[in-house]
């Protein structure tokens, strides 16, 4: 009862603090006569989303499929490179500074060549948000399975437990709050991923939405797309959240 009283406390505070940061924003823009082109305010930022949302749904659908494309292929590929890696320091080795190297590469910069390999719409947004979500799951998959203890897997050995058995029976389950860690971060960035191939190379999305809207000095539209983006993502990360709980609950005291 008292955890439960302590959790909904936790939850109006956070309500209330989102709440305060509207209003200040509100009050402060209408105090200060600040212009719709620098900083529009919540209501007419709420009412463009409530006037232009039958526009925007089908390219809100469009960036949230795109998303969770790619971040699924970027999560499958990851998880298949952070297995090997985790489990072979000679694979560690060689793969490992190419995966830095590649990460270090602005994912702007890559979007151009997937538009030259695949020509402009969606294929290249799935491809850019899969590719920036790949090494947060690789890092923290490899860093779990790195942690297992040395002198659990002599024992499991010395009861005839095999590499494989060892890696699905230990290994694995070890490494489940370092994945959902990644998880998250890699689901974040998916978003970034589509947002910016959408800009760049795409006719639909939210991305595309506010690059024209930017184009025509039209600001509320601009941030009627971030908060959808927003929206989308907190949704998202809420429910990553609520799996991450009830596969990981003998981690948490």
């Amino acid at each position: 009862m008292n955890h439960e009283m302590s959790r909904f406390r936790r939850n109006m505070l956070s309500f209330s603090a989102m709440v305060f940061f509207f209003l200040a924003w509100e009050l402060i823009c209408r105090v200060f006569g600040v212009s719709e082109l620098v900083l529009p305010v919540p209501s007419q930022i709420a009412a463009v989303l409530i006037d232009k949302m039958p526009i925007l749904w089908p390219h809100a659908q469009q960036t949230l499929m795109t998303t969770l494309i790619g971040f699924f292929l970027g999560v499958v590929i990851g998880l298949f490179i952070g297995v090997i890696i985790g489990s072979s320091r000679i694979a560690y080795d060689i793969a490992y500074p190419l995966l830095v190297g590649f990460s270090s590469i602005p994912k702007v910069a890559v979007v151009p060549i997937f538009v030259v390999w695949f020509g402009s719409g969606t294929i290249p947004a799935i491809l850019t948000s899969m590719v920036i979500g790949i090494f947060p799951v690789v890092v923290n998959v490899a860093t779990g399975l790195a942690t297992t203890e040395p002198e659990l897997e002599d024992v499991l050995r010395v009861l005839g437990a095999k590499k494989r058995d060892i890696l699905w029976n230990v290994g694995l389950p070890r490494t489940m709050p370092y994945l959902f860690a990644s998880l998250k971060i890699a689901l974040t960035s998916a978003f970034i991923g589509t947002v910016l191939a959408e800009t760049i190379a795409s006719n639909k999305g939210i991305g595309n939405v506010m690059m024209i809207a930017s184009g025509n000095f039209d600001v509320p539209l601009v941030f009627a797309g971030l908060f959808i983006l927003a929206a989308m993502g907190v949704a998202l990360y809420s429910i990553s959240a609520l799996v991450e709980n009830h596969f990981t609950r003998w981690t948490q005291r």
